[in-house]
């Protein structure tokens, strides 16, 4: 398994230059990083394939590998909004994103699929849950030709969206497209709130294709409750031993963000301990 970083993490990663984000996940012991896309930052959707080309020598340059690609507008340009608008201005952004990612050499893109409403009561409009579910369906079936254009999975995060909510639901979903671009995005702390991270890894199984290390304490129930790891209740030796068991080798990447230098180097101690588990 590849040890990463996600470039959330870093901190001023907006205003930096690839180079200097890459030797700073090097230099504390990552492998990879996680790229992220959003409106300002080395990766943005109006990004060139020169520009990725740039981005991807540098990487090459100190030695860390691209992990994979990570897309937080999907928040703001959800694909299960009601409004045909915002929906198709959702797909054309992970249609970049994509792109960008093919030009990167990623093999997932990390995809927030979409909302019944967001993770507090501010976030956006309540889209009806069946309404939310055909949104995102069909949102989804529109970029798989861009998929495997790029040769780049969509990787369906379980995220605070109040939607596939359980691991059935989410392997059922993505096993209705009947693509292997259509997968899942693992990360191990977002259901602690109300699930086990191990039951999530047994069930979806082969449709693992990148995953984010977080921890979560389950009393606390709220935002406030994502912790350093191996301080919460994800249990991560049953998520190594259910990894390994479904045969798993992926990148597993650290998500948190803009964290100083000593916690980086407490993260990647952290991530060293749970990879002996």
């Amino acid at each position: 398994m590849l040890k990463a970083i996600s470039m959330w993490a870093l901190r001023d990663n907006e205003k930096r230059p690839a180079r200097s984000l890459f030797a700073e996940a090097k230099e504390h012991g990552f492998q990879g990083i996680e790229l992220t896309m959003g409106t300002a930052g080395i990766v943005t959707p109006q990004t060139g394939e020169s520009e990725a080309a740039q981005i991807r020598k540098a990487a090459q340059q100190e030695g860390i590998a691209i992990s994979s690609l990570a897309s937080g507008l999907g928040w703001q340009h959800p694909l299960s909004s009601e409004d045909p608008q915002v929906r198709n201005g959702g797909i054309e952004i992970q249609k970049a994103a994509l792109r960008i990612g093919g030009w990167l050499g990623v093999d997932c893109l990390l995809l927030v699929p979409g909302m019944v409403s967001g993770f507090n009561a501010r976030g956006p409009e309540h889209v009806p849950y069946d309404v939310a579910i055909e949104n995102m369906r069909a949102s989804i079936t529109k970029l798989i030709p861009a998929a495997e254009k790029a040769r780049v999975k969509i990787g369906v995060e379980n995220v605070w969206n109040k939607v596939l909510l359980s691991p059935l639901e989410m392997r059922d979903f993505a096993d209705g497209f009947r693509s292997p671009w259509v997968v899942s995005y693992l990360d191990v702390g977002n259901m602690i709130v109300t699930g086990y991270a191990e039951d999530w890894v047994k069930i979806l199984g082969k449709r693992i294709s990148c995953v984010h290390f977080k921890d979560f304490k389950r009393e606390v129930g709220t935002l406030a409750g994502f912790c350093d790891l191996l301080e919460g209740d994800v249990n991560y030796p049953a998520v190594m031993k259910g990894l390994r068991a479904v045969g798993y080798n992926g990148p597993c990447v650290a998500e948190f963000f803009g964290i100083d230098s000593a916690a980086l180097r407490k993260v990647s101690g952290a991530m060293d301990r749970i990879f002996t588990m």
